[in-house]
Order: structure tokens, then sequence, then C-alpha cells
């Protein structure tokens, strides 16, 4: 390999930046040689470092002082060559054959026929010191290390004898840690009185930005730290880079370009690579090896971004359940600030020697080579610049660019194999499901059960930390590996889910593709779920129900399948009531079905029905569905039946039953996103949210915006509708309105969802002032629901939006016939938020003394139910009927409390319409606590206390089953009413409230 040009001598202020101290040495010893005095004086320093540029410096400084300069470099070719650095160094200007040289013949060194070499050494020797005798002299000998033997040899006996010569004899020598551990040195027999050693130390960082500076007088601090990493404190590798900047179309600009690369494929003309590439070379195959092998490791994700990729919760387990890794410990790496865990939490070993120890070794068995050395080498390279430590103290290297620059003497083949030995050895280690996980994504085919069970489970874990892109990846890089048909299929499946979610036909070649496959039928039945599931959100349920019912003619002999996929089609080809009404009938009727044809789950979808038709209380319901949920069911049957049983518990007022179920579904889902019930369960999870208007939670759903892809799907979510009604309450109205614009329910699938978000519509347009317009979304969407036979609005409360608008657009006799229709139904139900609701605006459609009584009334029945914005409007309107009967005193006091509840809940429009009643009676607002543990929501006080026991926001997303970015808005609401600024505060703050975390 030829030297590139990077080594040729650097300009003064590049070449001798922190060198004057070497420069004063060499000074001192050129004029004690002048003397008469000589010496060694031996110039050490790793490749790059500026050894040949100082060599020069002090060999003009020789010149200047009246010495003679002889020179000689060596090179790698020189070692096999007798006297190679000595023919350049005595050779020019002098015959090897003449009669200083008499008696040797013609032949010259090493030349057949040559004279004994002890003979030319001494011989050798006399001519030097001829040479001396005319004229001190400066012999300097660059990169000694590479001179052939028996140069080395004299070079060595030389120095021996120069302290009476005016001889000085300034020697380069290459002095870097090696995995190969290098030859001795050219001193190391000479005593020490005899030589002058300087080693050459690294740039520092303040000399290394004084550097870019003057390339690029304009670079801000950013770009200076950046260039100045990319250099990694090496002379040759930082003029390289600046070379590069500067040619590439920012010459005379100045700044460096606004970024500086990831990836030498952005430079030109490709200096700093060329000159990586020669720092590789020099330093031997097996550190080249190693220093590859690092740079894979990093790429592979387990330093990329500390705490990014690590799954606390993730362990791997074989098929056969077998446990292949341990599980994380408590210990395994400190909350980050934002929640997540360090990067080292994933490694094997419970402290930072422990990581390092395992890095070593792990790369070790990737270049095989000595692991002791491995560990060496990165301690070296650390002092050296080219490699930093992390966060968690392993070594990694200095900036990106030059990682790609050390990896880019491999092929990709060889990177694959890396990594795929990479990701064996940290299997066999024992490192997390995240860890191996990295590997295999970009390693090359292992065949082994293992790896698809590694890359199938982190897809699992990065899914509940909300990566479905990175689940994708892995899913994805699974099906390169041979696997039976059933788990090729379940991988299909779980694929075409997260595909699915992307893009509504995004999945649906994958989901086809796990229906053809052989297997069993229960696998067959959850491909047929999947595929009917995406094709009905992509409106192609037609579709769907005929894929359906092929597949139920061939399970006749599976009837409890059989149940299932009629229980989809029961859910798909309506969404809503239609398949299910004629169920019902069906099952009421003489003919009906046999009951083995009914399963739990299709028992619990008539309760569902029963229930929204107004034909059973709220008691019976509940009681009938937990003896549902008491009986054996079926594992591909249990998501309907918790599904459909949380949303009537959340009917009920149910709430933490209905909480409970959510979670226990959506354990049994997993990762399986493409399932009717899988949707149904986020609705039911937000509605919870909503009924304790828990708004933040609300709005932070990542459902509750339109798709950026401009594509909705069936129509708008309950997420849209609830974060609309959320909008409102906390007086964010241009906003919701915004949120409503983006979808037009005429044009949307008509559905239980298109009818909520009309109600949701209307509560916005009531707000805003506009009555008339609220009321025709309100009655539309009475007239969807009733077609539908949902006599009860517990899903769309639209009676008492509609009784509201006609009583403000004087229409009271009208608001009573709805009012009066509404509790008729809400005593059957007998719930108190239904029941409270209609007893409020029954008593403000009544008015006087008997209206006093019915809002008083619902005051005492909400009492009893959920935290929520119910209480708070009954309160106002109570408040409001007392003052309209003369009783203003009293009117005070439940609009009081319905301040404070409406502040703490940061109920703004309640709030609002409470305080401006209270300013008509007279009185003053009431104080209201807005900061301090009482401030804080159920859900901001539960997930602050599971944040103060230690718990992770990726934890505690995954146990509550929220994204990552509720948790967040949750912990940044409590941080600013609990006035801290630090996680670790929680606790002690949280103590300070009598009713505990």
């Amino acid at each position: 390999m030829t030297r590139p040009a990077q080594e040729e001598p650097l300009s003064p202020v590049e070449s001798l930046s922190e060198r004057d101290d070497a420069l004063r040495l060499l000074a001192a010893s050129a004029e004690r040689a002048c003397e008469g005095s000589g010496r060694l004086v031996l110039l050490r320093g790793a490749t790059g470092t500026g050894r040949t540029a100082l060599l020069e410096a002090a060999a003009e400084q020789a010149t200047a002082l009246g010495m003679r300069v002889l020179r000689a470099r060596s090179t790698p070719e020189d070692t096999g060559a007798h006297w190679a650095t000595l023919r350049q160094l005595l050779g020019d200007g002098m015959d090897f054959t003449d009669n200083v040289l008499a008696g040797c013949g013609a032949a010259g060194p090493g030349d057949p026929g040559a004279a004994d070499p002890r003979a030319y050494s001494a011989r050798l020797w006399r001519l030097l010191r001829r040479q001396a005798d005319r004229a001190p002299l400066f012999v300097a000998v660059d990169d000694v290390h590479t001179a052939d033997p028996s140069s080395r040899r004299w070079l060595t006996e030389a120095a021996r004898r120069l302290d009476r010569l005016p001889v000085l004899l300034v020697v380069t020598e290459r002095c870097q840690y090696d995995i190969d551990p290098p030859d001795a040195g050219l001193a190391h027999a000479l005593p020490p009185d005899l030589v002058r050693t300087h080693t050459l130390a690294p740039l520092s960082t303040d000399t290394a930005a004084e550097l870019v500076r003057a390339a690029f007088p304009g670079a801000g601090p950013g770009r200076v730290a950046d260039c100045v990493r990319a250099g990694a404190g090496n002379p040759l590798l930082l003029r390289a880079l600046l070379d590069d900047l500067a040619s590439g179309g920012w010459t005379g600009e100045p700044v460096p370009p606004a970024e500086l690369p990831d990836t030498c494929a952005a430079l030109y003309p490709g200096g700093y690579p060329d000159a990586v590439s020669w720092w590789l070379a020099s330093a031997g195959g097996a550190t080249s090896a190693v220093a590859r092998a690092l740079a894979v490791l990093e790429t592979g994700g387990a330093w990329t971004a500390p705490g990014a990729r690590t799954l606390p919760d993730a362990r791997v387990t074989t098929e056969t359940g077998a446990r292949a890794t341990r599980a994380p410990s408590a210990g395994d790496g400190a909350p980050a600030a934002d929640g997540g865990v360090s990067g080292r939490g994933g490694w094997p070993g419970a402290c930072t020697a422990e990581h390092r120890e395992v890095q070593a070794q792990v790369i070790a068995r990737m270049a095989q080579v000595d692991a002791a050395r491995v560990a060496g080498w990165l301690t070296a390279m650390t002092r050296l610049g080219l490699l930093c430590q992390d966060a968690d103290g392993l070594p990694r290297y200095a900036h990106p660019l030059l990682r790609d620059a050390v990896l880019s003497g491999w092929t990709s083949g060889r990177r694959r194999a890396a990594h795929r030995t990479a990701a064996e050895e940290l299997m066999r280690r024992g490192a997390d499901v995240a860890v191996v996980a990295g590997y295999l994504a970009h390693s090359s085919v292992v065949a082994e059960s293992w790896a698809v069970d590694v890359l199938v489970q982190a897809a699992a874990a990065e899914v509940r930390a909300g990566r479905a892109r990175a689940a994708v990846a892995f899913l994805r890089r699974a099906l390169d590996e041979p696997m039976a048909s059933g788990r090729r299929a379940t991988v299909l499946i779980q694929l075409g889910s997260l595909e699915c979610a992307e893009h509504p036909s995004g999945g649906i070649t994958r989901l086809t593709e796990a229906v053809r496959l052989p297997g069993s039928s229960r696998d067959l039945v959850r491909a047929m779920v999947a595929l009917a599931t995406a094709l009905s959100r992509n409106g192609e349920t037609p579709a769907a129900l005929r894929v359906l019912r092929t597949e139920e003619a061939r399970l006749t002999d599976h009837p409890d399948l059989v149940r299932t996929l009629r229980a989809v089609a029961v859910l798909i080809s309506d969404h809503e009531l239609g398949a299910l009404r004629e169920e019902y009938r069906r099952r009421r009727g003489p003919d009906g079905d046999t009951p083995d044809l009914l399963g739990t789950a299709h028992r619990a979808l008539i309760v569902r029905y029963e229930a929204m038709a107004g034909l059973v209380s709220s008691r019976d319901a509940m009681a009938r569905i937990r003896g549902l949920l008491e009986e054996p069911a079926d594992s591909l049957a249990e998501p309907f039946l918790l599904c459909t049983a949380a949303a009537v518990a959340q009917w009920a007022d149910e709430l933490d039953e209905a909480e409970r179920l959510v979670r226990r579904a959506l354990d049994t889902l997993g990762s399986f996103l493409l399932h009717p019930m899988h949707h149904v369960l986020l609705d039911v999870r937000v509605d919870l949210a909503a009924a304790r208007a828990d708004f933040a939670t609300v709005l932070a759903d990542p459902r509750a915006r339109p798709s950026v892809n401009g594509h909705s799907g069936p129509g708008p979510t309950s997420a849209h509708t609830q974060a609309v009604i959320a909008l409102v309450e906390t007086g964010q109205l241009e906003e919701a309105a915004r949120l409503v614009d983006g979808f037009d329910p005429r044009t949307a699938q008509d559905s239980w969802r298109t009818h909520r978000f009309l109600y949701a519509r209307g509560v916005l347009r009531a707000a805003a002032g506009d009555p008339a317009a609220a009321l025709d979304d309100f009655l539309e969407c009475g007239r969807r629901q009733t077609v539908r036979e949902a006599a009860r609005s517990v899903v769309a409360p639209w009676r008492i939006g509609a009784a509201e608008c006609r009583l403000a657009l004087g229409r009271p006799r009208e608001a009573l016939a709805l009012a009066e229709e509404e509790l008729r139904l809400a005593e059957v139900w007998h719930t108190p938020r239904v029941l409270g609701r209609a007893l409020r605006v029954l008593g403000e459609a009544t008015g006087g003394r008997r209206g006093l009584e019915l809002t008083g009334r619902a005051v005492e029945v909400l009492r009893e139910g959920p935290v929520g914005t119910e209480l708070i409007s009954a309160l106002v309107s109570h408040g409001r009927r007392l003052a309209a009967s003369g009783e203003r005193s009293h009117a005070r006091k439940p609009l009081r409390e319905a301040v404070e509840r409406a502040e703490r809940l940061g109920a703004v429009r309640l709030r609002t319409v409470a305080e401006g009643l209270l300013h008509e009676g007279g009185a003053r607002r009431a104080g209201a606590p807005r900061t301090g543990p009482a401030a804080l929501t159920d859900s901001e006080r539960r997930i602050a206390g599971l944040a103060a026991e230690g718990r992770t926001n990726a934890e505690i997303a995954a146990l509550l089953h929220l994204a990552r970015r509720t948790v967040e808005t949750h912990l940044t609401a409590s941080y600013r009413k609990l006035g801290i600024r630090r996680r670790t505060e929680l606790p002690t703050t949280l103590s300070l409230d009598t009713g505990g975390a």
C-alpha cells in the first residue's frame, strides 16, 4: 500500500501545534551536538500524530545551525532488503565501493560475495565519522520501525558511540497499542542516558478547535465540536477532513456544511476515508478487524442511542418455553431523564466493568483475536481520542463519520457475518431481546429457531413501546429465516397487522399469503380474522364477509371456530347492530340456533345489544356478563368476550372493572393488532378516560388526530370524538373546530363512530353559540341510532344535547319531551351518570320548584358515580335554578363547588360558566387548588405514583396500556402542579399528600 498524500509534511501551523516542547528538546540537542556531544533523540507517536512533520521542522533548525542533514525514510518494503535504510542515509553522494570500503570488491551490502556484515558495520561507522569531521551532522531517520534489521542494528550500535561526536541522530518510530504485539523498539536495549525519548500526544480539544476555526472562521461552536470529534485528536485525520470539507463545494465559505455527514460517501474528494484506511493499514490486519468489529457493534444498535432500544421487560424464550436469556435486574441502568433506561440495560453484567468485559469478549470473538489485547486496545484508543466513553462508560467511536470510515473497508457480506457472530455471542452470554435482535436485523440467515424467537419477541416489545416501524423491520427480517408453516403464518399476521396500521391496504398481501399457507384450522382462523378485519377497515366489507363465509363452510367440523368467525362477521358486517339484531331475533325465535352454536362471546354480544336497545338494566347486564366471564372461553374467542364485557362495564359505570378487562384483553391480543376487538378496546380505553374527565389522556391518544397519510379508514374514531369534546371542555374551541373539519360525516362510513362524531360536532357548535346547527347534529345522531334500535343513548346522549339546544332556542315543550324520554330510559338502565344527567336536563326544562328538586336530585345521584364533568354540570344547573328562584346565597355553594371541581379537572368551559353565575350573583370566585398533590387528577396521581416507585415511562405505558406520549404528558402536568423539575423529587413530594400516591 502506498503512503497517502496525508502523510506529506503539513504546514507549520497545522503540523507543529502543541509541539513546542519537542522542538525545544531537538534544538537543545542540536546545539549540544554542534559542541561535540551527540545523542539519539527518539520521537515516538501513533499513526498520524505528525512525526514526519516534526522531523522536517527539526532538520530546518539544524540547517540553520550549520549542521549537515542526512535523511532516510524507511518503508515496509525495506524490511527484506539488507542495509536499505543506510543506503538512503549514507549513499547519497557516496559510493559504497569507493576506497573507504576498499577490500570489499565491487559487491554492495547484501550482494553475493559481500564482506561480513560486521565489517560493513565498522566501515559504515568510519564513513559516518569522516563526514562528521567535515561538519556537524543531523541524521534523520523516519519510520525506523519499518527499517531492515541490519540498519536497525547499526543505528542502535551507533547510538552507543554518539556521545563524543558532533552527530545528532533523530529517529521517528510508530508507537501504538495494536492487537498483534509489535517488535521491540529501537532503543529498548540502550541505557536511558544514551537516548532522549519524546512521545507525541494527540491534539488537545482546544488546539483542534483552533485548527477548525482557522479553516472555517465562521463555524459555530456546534460545527467546530463536530469536526473536532471526527478528527479524533489526530492531525492526519483532522487535516484530511478539513481538506475534504473545503474541497466539497464549500471553498471560500466561512462555515463548514450545515451538518457534518455521518457517511464518507458525502465527502469529496475522499481524503478522510483514505487517511482512516492508512491508519488501519499501519496498525495491521488484526487491529483492523477489531476496529471494524467495534463499528459493527455500534451499527447494530447497542450504543447507537443509549436507552432508545432497551426493552427492560423483554426476555428471550424458545418455542418450547425455555428461557434463553436472563431477566434484567432492577439495577440494569438508571432511569434516564425521559424515563427510559440507559443503553447498557440490555447487556449482560451488573456494572460498567462487566459490560466492558463482555464488549471486549464479543469483539474478540468477532475478530478471532485475544480478548485481553482487545480490552487494552479499547483503552489505548480512548486515550488517543479515536474512541470516547458513552454515558455508560462503554467505548465507542468519537463520531459516526469516523465509524463509517472504519467500516467502509468491509463488504456487506462480511458485515452481515459479523452481525451474526455478535448476535450469537450475545445470545450465548444472555443479552436481552432488544440487543440480540438489533444485530440479527442486519445479519445473514442464522437458520436456527432461536433467531425467529428473538426477532418476534423484540417486535412485540417494540409494539408495546409504540415503535411500530422497528417492529416491522424485525418481522421482515424474521421472514428470511426458515420456519414451519404455522409459525410463518403467525409472523405474516403480525407483520400484516403492523403494515396495515401504516396504511390500510399495506399488509393485505401478507395476510393473504398467511391464509394460503398450510396449517391447522386454528392458524387458518387467525389469518382469516386478520384478513377480514384489514379488508373491512379498508372499506371492503363485502369482500371480508365473502371470505369469512367461504372459510366457515370449510370448518363445519369445528363449531367453536365457526362461532368465532360468526362473531367476526357480526362485528365487521355492521360494526354496529344489524347482524347482531338478527342474531338476537333468531335466538329469541322458535327456530333459533341451538345453544351449542352460541358461544360465550356471542352471548356477550347479545347482552350488549339488549343494553343498547333498552331491554335490560345495568345490574342485570353486568350480572350476565360476569357469569359469562366465569365460563371457559376459547382463546380465539376470548378477546371478543373481554372486549364486549369491558364496553358494557363502562356503560354501567363500573369503570375500574372495565379498565381491568381492557388490560386483560390487550394482553391476550399482544401484538395481534388486526383483530376486530383491538380498535374497540382502544375506543373503550379512551371512553374510560373521558368518563373520568381525564382530558390529558384523551388528547394524548395518538389516534386523536387525523391520519398523516390522509386516509381515515372507516371514518372518525372514538378517539377523534372524545378529543373534540375534551378540547371543548378545556376551552380550545378553535383546535376542536380544526379537528372537526378534518372529517365529513356525509362521506364517512355509516357506523357508531360516525354517529358519535356527529354528537361531538353538536357539542362544539353548541359551545360556540350555534344551537340551531348543534340541534341538527344531535337529531341526526339520534335518527341514525334509532334506525339501529339503539334506544338508550349510552353511546352518545343525543337527547340531552338536543333538549339543551331547544331550551336555548326558546322551545321548552320540545325540550321537555326529549328530557322525559331520556329519564324513562335512564330509569331502566339506572346508572348514576345516565340517570343524573337525565334528571338535570329535565329539571332545566321543567323549571320552577319542581325543576329545582330535580336538579338537586341529579347532584345527589351523580355524587355516587365516577368523578367527571356530569356532576359539575349538575352543580351548575342546581345553582342556576336556586338563583332563578331567588335563593342567591344558597346558589353560591354549589356554584363554588362546581368551580373547584372544574379547576381540578381542567374543565375550562364549565368553570367559566360557574364563575359567570357567581359573578352575576355578586359573589367572588372561590379559591381552588392549582398546585400541590391535591391538584393532581386521578390519572396524573396514578402515573406519578408509578414513576415515584422507580418505573420508567416505557414500563408505565406497558403496565397501564397507554401510549408513551400519554405518560409523558401526564408527568409533565404533574411536575408543573407539584413544582418540581426532576423525577427523583416525586417520592418526597407525593409523600406530602395524606391520601398517598
